[in-house]
């Protein structure tokens, strides 16, 4: 049996490439799609593998400019030829799930989130970027896309949500049920040892993207005056460091063993975006430390506040705005010695990776037979 799994693009080891690295260690014989691949910027496991890119791989200027090519990315992934693989399996956070399988196809969708970029975080990525041209295109093509891709998502058979919150946008653009499968906290960060006293920084991870609010994070830490770490980068991070006061350092990208120190020396991680799952929480709990977070999207499923009647593994603020961030800093400030390492380890530990494999296998296997899968 041919299987396919197809990916949006291979430019960073982030969420969605890990839980693509998953299905490859579950799936060993299938080969990968992708719009575009940097080579060398994911696992070696992904990388292994035969990888085939679209026409977009050869544009002048593409790994830095494919976020604006958005209104060819659904024909570009419908280019594909997909005739000859018996399944079909796409994670997908953008154009991926519209693959065009061949007829009776199994195709399932570990779907990371529907096109957020048309749907509820438009305003974000549109009319908050301030570009007129931008905010041009975005009315002329933003209504073509979003009915691309409700049609599109009748080619999926089965869809996975990465948590509750992705499910109920899949049930409310796409009118489709889908089943919840967290995503995989490494191994790696359950394997470092457990930090013993207080950190000596705060620390925010991931891209400088729209949704991630890093804006929101520096103004709160301008008025805090705190120690303040951001480890990643993005098409704003660059003009954040720019502006930001003393107190606030930029990492740029690292290693997961580098984010592992950092994570380890840091009093609390700082979470104000309203994002889809949120994977970084977990990590920092795997790694005992707390998290500051704003109380919306995925991070009610992996934060759990003080005072909810449960053992707490960080702070929910809800406001998403500086004046909200410094508010639930100063919450967390109060009772910061309440939270014990091994127990946000113990909380971590119900995403790790074992958990999701098993999931994973389960949802796969109904449209690709046994003999598809790595053996145990």
């Amino acid at each position: 049996m041919k299987v396919a799994l197809v990916h949006d693009w291979l430019v960073g080891m982030r969420g969605g490439e890990k839980c693509l690295d998953l299905i490859c260690e579950l799936l060993p014989g299938a080969e990968i799609f992708t719009l575009l691949h940097a080579m060398g910027s994911v696992s070696a496991r992904i990388e292994a593998r035969p990888i085939r890119t679209s026409f977009l791989q050869h544009l002048p200027m593409a790994f830095r400019a494919y976020p604006y090519f958005l209104p060819l990315l659904p024909w570009a992934i419908e280019q594909f030829d997909m005739r000859e693989y018996d399944a079909v399996v796409s994670v997908s956070h953008c154009v991926a799930k519209g693959i065009v399988p061949r007829p009776l196809a199994w195709h399932g969708c570990y779907c990371l989130t529907p096109m957020r970029y048309i749907w509820d975080a438009y305003g974000d990525y549109f009319d908050g970027r301030g570009s007129r041209s931008l905010r041009a295109g975005g009315r002329v093509f933003a209504p073509l896309l979003r009915m691309w891709d409700v049609a599109s998502s009748a080619r999926v058979d089965d869809f996975a949500a990465i948590s509750e919150h992705v499910r109920s946008r899949i049930r409310r653009y796409y009118r489709r049920e889908a089943r919840v499968i967290y995503p995989p906290v490494d191994d790696l960060f359950f394997a470092a040892g457990l930090p013993s006293g207080r950190g000596g920084y705060f620390l925010s991870v991931g891209a400088a993207a729209p949704n991630k609010r890093l804006d929101l994070t520096v103004e709160a830490f301008r008025e805090l005056g705190l120690p303040l770490v951001i480890a990643g980068a993005g098409p704003g991070a660059e003009q954040l460091r720019r502006t930001a006061p003393a107190n606030v350092a930029f990492f740029g990208w690292s290693t997961d063993e580098e984010l592992i120190a950092l994570y380890r020396g840091a009093r609390a991680l700082v979470f104000p975006g309203y994002d889809d799952f949120g994977l970084t929480p977990l990590e920092a709990a795997a790694v005992g430390r707390p998290t500051i977070a704003f109380a919306g999207g995925g991070a009610l499923e992996t934060v759990i506040p003080s005072g909810s009647g449960e053992e707490a593994t960080g702070v929910l603020f809800a406001e998403q705005t500086a004046v909200g961030l410094v508010a639930g800093v100063r919450e967390f400030l109060a009772i910061e010695d309440q939270f014990d390492p091994a127990r946000l380890r113990a909380h971590a530990k119900r995403f790790a990776r074992a958990e999701c494999r098993a999931e994973l296998e389960k949802f796969l296997r109904q449209g690709i037979p046994a003999e598809a899968f790595a053996a145990c």
